[in-house]
């Protein structure tokens, strides 16, 4: 009997971790062997701003999902495409609002460790989760998502 793909894009983590992880890895580098980026006085203010920028497009991009009645959360079936908002410029908008506070909070907190794993972040983030979440879609949506995936690029 054929199995039906399950609803989904399969990725295992809450995308969240994939920079919480690191990012907390380089808060224990920072404890042991400290690697400011700036002084102190000069990395806060730019580090807040991000950070806060980072949470409010985070926010913003929730928000839409909500009203769009679709779930964020990649291991729910997704319902709706959302192309407003900050989805008419950027198809991952929440990763670019993380990668946005996981800068500011290394700027703000002044340590250069998180920033050497940002890298590493990114690549992963792209194939363990941006990867399969378009595949899903793609499959789920075809040539609405595909429309969607020609207008709007991935990050910025």
């Amino acid at each position: 009997m054929p199995t039906t793909p399950p609803d989904h894009a399969g990725v295992r983590l809450p995308p969240p971790f994939f920079y919480v992880i690191p990012f907390c890895a380089g808060l224990l580098l920072h404890r042991v062997h400290p690697i400011p980026i700036l002084r102190r006085e000069m990395s806060a203010i730019p580090g807040l701003v991000l950070a806060v920028l980072g949470l409010l497009l985070v926010a913003w991009a929730l928000g839409l999902f909500a009203r769009a009645r679709t779930s964020p959360i990649p291991v729910k079936p997704t319902t709706a495409i959302v192309e407003t908002g900050p989805y008419r410029f950027s198809r991952n908008p929440m990763y670019v609002g993380l990668t946005l506070l996981y800068l500011g909070l290394a700027l703000w907190i002044d340590t250069l460790w998180p920033l050497l794993f940002l890298p590493v972040v990114l690549v992963v983030v792209q194939r363990a989760v941006i990867a399969r979440e378009e595949r899903y879609l793609e499959a789920k949506f075809g040539e609405g998502y595909l429309g969607y995936k020609s207008r709007v690029r991935r990050w910025l």
